[in-house]
């Protein structure tokens, strides 16, 4: 499977796309600001992840004095 995320600023030209897309038998799918929020949030988790634990207390201290 492979998946696209389109931005347009015309919603009668994303509207058009999408229309063309179900011709092709493409499933599509409006993202909400919700589901947009969500994927940024996978998107930094995981470029965060570096397998290594610190301590919750020294992190929490060091972004109180930011």
């Amino acid at each position: 499977m492979e998946t696209l995320i389109l931005t347009g600023e015309k919603k009668a030209d994303m509207n058009l796309i999408v229309e063309i897309a179900r011709k092709f038998g493409i499933k599509t799918r409006k993202l909400s600001i919700e589901d947009i929020e969500d994927i940024g949030l996978i998107m930094a988790i995981k470029n965060g992840e570096t397998g290594e634990y610190i301590n919750t207390d020294t992190f929490v201290e060091s972004i109180r004095h930011k």
